[in-house]
C-alpha cells in the first residue's frame, strides 16, 4: 500500500489527479448540431475492438506500410546486437485463412520479449514454451477474410501509424483511451478501489455541457468494479473504464450515459445522437479465438446505420484495437514515455469528410482521439500524453465538402445495401478473455519488474 500511496502522490504532482465534482454539468445538453466546433464534425464516435496488430490485418494491403519482403521470423531471438540466432529456423508470414487459432499472450512481458530492445525479432521466441502455437504469431488475414474492412480502406481512411498507447494489454490501453494516462502507474491492473482520482474525457465533456454516451454491447449494469463478475462478463469492467468510478455508478446524470448498444440505433433513428460516443463490443470483439467475421458484421451494422441516418453529414466514426494481441508487427513503436507506445494496431475512419482511399501515416496513439475531441469541442487536455499527441485532422478533407453516404459491400465484388436488422445480439466468444482474481492482482500490484527502467507486471484480458 505504501508503494501505491507513493505512486498516487506522483500522479497528483504530475497533475493527473484532480478534484472532480460528482456531477458537473447541466442535466440537459444542447443538441450536438448546435454546439460550436472547430471542424464540421458534430458527432464523433470511437469504437475499441480487440487484439490484432496492423500487420495481422493489413500487412498485405497495397500502399500501406505492411510486411516487408523477405520477412522470416527467427525461432530464437538474439540477446545482443550482432549476435546470431542459436539456429537457422525461422517462420515466414502466412495466410491464416480457415486455420483454427488460439489466444496468444499479450501481457507486458510478452511485449518486452517480442520488442527485444527494438530488434523486433522475438515474436516467436516469446512463445517458445507454447509449442501448440506452431508459428501462429506470423499469421495474417487479408481481403479474403475481412473484405469489408479492406473496402473501408479503399473508400475512406486507413491509418498505418496507429500505435497502442501502452506496451501491454487492455487495462492500461483502455485507461489511456479515456483518461490520457495509465490510470494505475504500478501496473496493467485494475485498482480494487477504483479510479475516482483520475479525470476522464467524460468529466471534461460533462463540465463543458457537451453531450456524450458510452455504448456497450450486451451491457450488464450490475457488473462493475464493486461486483466484477468473472470470465466474459468480467471483461466489461476493463473495456468500460467508467465502471471503475464511484461517481459514474452513483450519479444518475453520469450513469444514465452508460447504455446498451441498442440505444445507439435508437438515437440515430430519433436524431438524438450525442456529440461524442465511445463504444465497446462483447461477443463481436474479434478477440481470438472469436470470429473476426462477427466483428466485421457488428462494425458494418454500426457504420451502415450511421450512413442512413440524419447524423451522417456531420459525423466521423473511427475504430481501432486495444492491443496487438501477440501478433507480429514489423514497425518498432516510438518510446514517448515509460509506458509506450506499444505495437501498431489497425485503425480506420469513416466520415463524409474522410479522404477517399487514403492511407494516413501520421504517428498516432489512442490519446490522439482525445486530442481531436479536446480541439474540436474546446475542452482542456487530461495529461501530458494527449496534450502532446497528434490528432486525426490529417485524415479529413474539410475543403471538399461532405460526401454522400456510400454503403460498402461485405464482399470485394460489388456494392450492396445493408441488412435491415441492426439489433443483432452476438453470442459471446468463450472464456479466453479475462480472469481477474483479486488476490493475484494484489500480489502483482506490489511486485516489480524491470523494463527499460519501469514497473511492468501486467495481465491482459
Amino acid at each position: 500500500m505504501r508503494r501505491l500511496s507513493a505512486a498516487l502522490g506522483v500522479l497528483a504532482t504530475a497533475g493527473w489527479i484532480v478534484a472532480v465534482p460528482a456531477s458537473a454539468a447541466a442535466e440537459d445538453f444542447v443538441p450536438a448540431e448546435q454546439l460550436s466546433t472547430t471542424t464540421p464534425i458534430k458527432h464523433f464516435m470511437v469504437l475499441m475492438q480487440e487484439n490484432h496488430s496492423f500487420d495481422n490485418y493489413f500487412g498485405t494491403y497495397p500502399g500501406a506500410d505492411g510486411i516487408p519482403d523477405g520477412t522470416c521470423m527467427p525461432v530464437d531471438a538474439v540477446s545482443r546486437p550482432g549476435e546470431t540466432p542459436a539456429n537457422d529456423d525461422c517462420v515466414e508470414p502466412f495466410h491464416i485463412g480457415d486455420r483454427a487459432i488460439l489466444d496468444l499472450g499479450h501481457s507486458g512481458d510478452v511485449h518486452e520479449r517480442q520488442y527485444n530492445d527494438g530488434r523486433m525479432d522475438g515474436f516467436l521466441e516469446a512463445f517458445a514454451e507454447r509449442r501448440e502455437l506452431k508459428g501462429q504469431p506470423m499469421g495474417y488475414y487479408d481481403d479474403r477474410d475481412i473484405p469489408f474492412y479492406w473496402n473501408v480502406a479503399d473508400n475512406y481512411v486507413l491509418f498505418d501509424r496507429m500505435f497502442t498507447s501502452a506496451a501491454g494489454g487492455s487495462v492500461w490501453n483502455h485507461m489511456f483511451w479515456v483518461t490520457g494516462t495509465p490510470g494505475n502507474p504500478e501496473g496493467d491492473l485494475l485498482l480494487p478501489g477504483g479510479f475516482d482520482h483520475v479525470p476522464t474525457i467524460f468529466d471534461r465533456l460533462q463540465e463543458a455541457g457537451v453531450s456524450w454516451k458510452f455504448y456497450v454491447q450486451n451491457y450488464k449494469p450490475e457488473i462493475n468494479f464493486r461486483t466484477p463478475g468473472s470470465g466474459d462478463e468480467g471483461a466489461q469492467i476493463v473495456w468500460v473504464p467508467p465502471l471503475n468510478y464511484n461517481r459514474f455508478l452513483d450519479d444518475p446524470d453520469l450513469s444514465s450515459r452508460i447504455v446498451d448498444m441498442s440505444e445507439y440505433y435508437q438515437d440515430l433513428a430519433e436524431g438524438t445522437l450525442p456529440a461524442v460516443s465511445f463504444m465497446v463490443p462483447s461477443g463481436a470483439s474479434e478477440h481470438p479465438p472469436g470470429s473476426i467475421q462477427a466483428g466485421e458484421r457488428f462494425v458494418r451494422s454500426l457504420t451502415d446505420s450511421l450512413m442512413t441516418s440524419s447524423a451522417w453529414s456531420s459525423s466521423a466514426f473511427m475504430w481501432t484495437y486495444d492491443d496487438w494481441g501477440g501478433w507480429y508487427d514489423h514497425v518498432p513503436p516510438p518510446q514517448v514515455d515509460e509506458y509506450g507506445y506499444g505495437f501498431r494496431a489497425p485503425a480506420l475512419l469513416v466520415s463524409p469528410y474522410a479522404k477517399k482511399g487514403h492511407v494516413d501515416s501520421t504517428t498516432l496513439d489512442f490519446t490522439s482521439q482525445l486530442k481531436f475531441i479536446e480541439n474540436n469541442w474546446g475542452v482542456p487536455p487530461l495529461g501530458d500524453r494527449d496534450a502532446a499527441a497528434n490528432d486525426i485532422t490529417s485524415a479529413f478533407d474539410f475543403a471538399a465538402g461532405p460526401r454522400e453516404p456510400f454503403l460498402l459491400s461485405r464482399s470485394r465484388s460489388s456494392e450492396e445495401l445493408p441488412e435491415t436488422n441492426t439489433g443483432v445480439v452476438y453470442t459471446s466468444y468463450g472464456a479466453a478473455l479475462f480472469v481477474f482474481p483479486l488476490v493475484a492482482a494484489a500480489h502483482r500490484l506490489v511486485a516489480t519488474r524491470r523494463r527499460r527502467g519501469r514497473h511492468l507486471r501486467k495481465v491482459a484480458p
